[in-house]
């Protein structure tokens, strides 16, 4: 190889490295305004209606030259949409009403759920690493809901159900993606932004009838500033970690992942003055592991 070719390959790799980094930081500080609209009325579902409509107008805007790819994507890609909407949509009513880090913790159960679907859908056998990792998960699950009292790990509360169910959806999400690498990123990003749209949409008609989207006519310039700010969250950290995830190996890409941890720790302590216990930091290091754990032996 060259060297134009060698620092041209250490540029993208940089720039990779960049875009994963950006998308922790994006997701590990995404709950913030969508609390700030939260509290000036405005929400979770009618907030996600919202920042999801903006980003799939920003989306036809940057796409709309593939717009004819994008619509011919097979029936099956719909359930990627459904999936993917429920798993985005759990995760930020979740996040609204729960604490930050118990929230992200239990969604970063993620990786138990995707094991026992591989195990189940895909037919792989278990090897001792990922026993490993399924038997730290539950550990980390068991100090987590149980706060280290003996007992069976329930959720508490209906945030813990929402993260819990988020986490699985991801799975299920990373599942059915194993079988869609012929959608773009392009493709995969419009059906999961409308996925959440339309879940959303729904929720919202379930909760208060036509009278719920009432709320969505009067919003004001600053709400209206934070929606922007998500919806262009939402877009450049979707682009971004799918184009690093591209070219980064899978363990390094999975510890940048976990630097989301770190950033909404930090942002929930100054932001939120919310502190986890020190069980609840046992358990969230045990679950922290085994996700590392399945990683690195799936990129063996």
């Amino acid at each position: 190889m060259s060297q134009a070719h060698k620092q041209k390959a250490h540029q993208q790799n940089y720039f990779a490295l960049a875009a994963l980094i950006y998308g922790a930081i994006s997701w590990g500080l995404i709950w913030y305004p969508y609390r700030l609209l939260n509290d000036s009325g405005i929400a979770g579902v009618q907030s996600s209606v919202l920042s999801y409509t903006l980003a799939l107008l920003i989306g036809g805007v940057l796409f709309w030259r593939r717009y004819a790819v994008i619509a011919a994507v097979p029936a099956s890609a719909y359930w990627l949409s459904l999936v993917a909407g429920w798993t985005n949509l759990a995760y930020v009513l979740a996040i609204i009403d729960g604490e930050v880090m118990r929230v992200m913790l239990l969604f970063y159960l993620s990786p138990l759920w995707t094991l026992l679907l591989a195990r189940i859908w895909l037919h792989e056998r278990w090897q001792k690493p990922q026993l490993l990792a399924i038997a730290l998960s539950l550990i980390g699950a068991e100090l987590m809901l149980t706060d280290g009292h003996l007992g069976l790990p329930w959720p508490q509360s209906s945030s813990d159900w929402l993260a819990l169910s988020a986490g699985i959806g991801f799975s299920i999400t990373n599942v059915i993606t194993r079988f869609s690498t012929h959608l773009s990123i392009a493709a995969k990003s419009m059906l999961v932004w409308l996925g959440v749209f339309a879940l959303s949409v729904i929720v919202l008609l379930w909760q208060g009838g036509v009278a719920g989207f009432a709320k969505l006519g009067s919003v004001d310039i600053h709400a209206m500033g934070l929606l922007l700010i998500i919806a262009l969250m939402i877009t450049s950290a979707t682009l971004l970690v799918q184009y690093g995830v591209t070219k980064i190996p899978a363990i390094q890409a999975s510890v940048l992942f976990m630097f989301e941890l770190i950033i909404a720790a930090l942002a929930a302590y100054f932001l939120a003055n919310e502190a986890m216990s020190v069980m609840e930091m046992a358990g969230g290091l045990c679950i922290v592991a085994a996700g590392l754990l399945s990683v690195w032996y799936s990129s063996e």
